[in-house]
């Protein structure tokens, strides 16, 4: 699903208009970027976890040439899976 999609699925949802949705999905958005951004964890019960991975420096490779290269540390977003989500999916089949 795109992010297009979901503002559209809200609007049908709810009583809103179309841009009512896209600033309620957008500000959703916001406010778990922001909070990644501060160093918290975003918990939506039923859902998942949100949480900031820190990732040390290595030595890659350059794929072209073969020649080694060093990787900077780096922050990268995770996700985890809530326990209804998964076992939803799992009864799909």
């Amino acid at each position: 699903m795109k992010k297009s999609e979901l503002i559209e699925r809200v609007s049908q949802t709810f009583p809103c208009s179309h841009m009512q949705a896209e600033q309620v999905v957008n500000t959703v958005f916001k406010t778990i970027e922001d909070a990644l951004k501060e160093g918290n964890r975003v918990e939506l019960r039923g859902f998942g976890t949100f949480e900031v991975r820190a990732y040390e420096s290595y030595l890659g490779r350059n794929p072209k040439t073969g020649e080694s290269v060093k990787v900077a540390p780096k922050l990268s977003p995770f996700f985890k899976a809530g326990k209804e989500l998964r076992e939803g999916l799992n009864h799909l089949s």
